[in-house]
């Protein structure tokens, strides 16, 4: 198995335990979809691919057509992506994808996190090339064979095609998300959920005092409303 394989058997059990997270996550990706391609999933791909997301994580349906409805108001303010790199203690080099209406309260409070645990936050550009920006989909299973999809969607984009417990994973570079999305769609291929990951190239073993060390910074960072996702160099 290749490294897409390995970091989602690592991440599995750990974060994003937490449903209430998980709705304000996807509460803010309708906002920012809704406002880039319109209220229609039938004619926004990206809307199409978070709807997915929300019933995978049993968001309920009225929970979901609420936030369309609210996206949908010319008043109500957009979500910024912001992408914000720096070290936690050890060498660790950590990623930190946030999604605001407030760009001044989330730096100062992602900063806050870096200083008060030891960490630093650094500049545009500083970490993010040690980590592949990725793709991702799950779909269901049953009578797909990980091998012979693999070789059918190299064409498309595809790296990595594995099984686990919820599904068939398929990971490719970002930027075949939506010529994937489009041959699955295509096929009547259903997409339980797809999404973006950012994986490490290398990382770092620690010891577990040290360990302990980088988890609080990411806990703290991972705490916070704005933040959509975390990454980090260490091996876990």
């Amino acid at each position: 198995m290749g490294r897409a394989f390995e970091f989602r058997k690592a991440r599995k059990m750990k974060r994003w335990s937490a449903m209430s997270k998980a709705f304000t996550r996807i509460g803010k990706d309708i906002v920012m979809a809704v406002k880039d391609g319109g209220p229609e999933p039938e004619s926004n791909a990206r809307l199409r691919a978070v709807i997915q997301n929300a019933k995978a994580v049993n968001m309920p349906k009225d929970n979901v057509e609420r936030a369309i409805k609210r996206a949908s108001d010319k008043s109500l303010g957009d979500f910024k992506e912001v992408l914000f790199e720096g070290y936690a203690p050890h060498g660790i080099a950590i990623l930190v994808e946030t999604a605001t209406d407030n760009n001044t309260r989330t730096v100062a409070n992602v900063r806050s996190y870096f200083n008060k645990c030891d960490g630093s936050l650094g500049t545009s550009g500083s970490v993010v090339f040690m980590f592949d920006h990725t793709c991702n989909f799950r779909i269901d299973a049953e009578g797909l064979d990980p091998e012979e999809l693999e070789l059918e969607f190299i064409d498309f984009g595809a790296e990595e095609v594995f099984k686990d417990d919820d599904g068939v994973l398929i990971y490719a570079p970002f930027e075949s998300f939506g010529a994937i999305q489009s041959e699955l769609e295509h096929r009547k291929i259903e997409i339980l959920s797809s999404g973006f990951e950012r994986i490490p190239q290398v990382t770092k073993k620690l010891t577990p005092e040290e360990a302990e060390d980088v988890e609080k910074l990411l806990e703290k960072l991972e705490e916070d409303d704005d933040v959509q996702n975390v990454y980090h160099t260490m091996e876990e």
